[in-house]
């Protein structure tokens, strides 16, 4: 994201990372956190964006066996 400009206030400057959250019944039933996004926020204002990152199988696997 090097040419990054905040649609609210214009600002360059952002801070990206990436959360995880769990989908249907059975990922929350054992806590499993099989969707994950990018999120970037606008260190000025605070905005916030979404992008969907692709998991693994295996990502999802071990995830699932440490509890996270």
């Amino acid at each position: 994201m090097s040419e990054y400009r905040c649609q609210k206030c214009g600002c360059t400057e952002y801070i990206a990372e990436t959360i995880q959250t769990t989908g249907g019944t059975f990922s929350k039933f054992f806590d499993v956190q099989n969707r994950k996004f990018i999120a970037v926020s606008c260190k000025s204002c605070g905005y916030t964006e979404l992008y969907r990152k692709e998991s693994s199988t295996a990502s999802n696997v071990l995830d699932f066996l440490i509890g996270h």
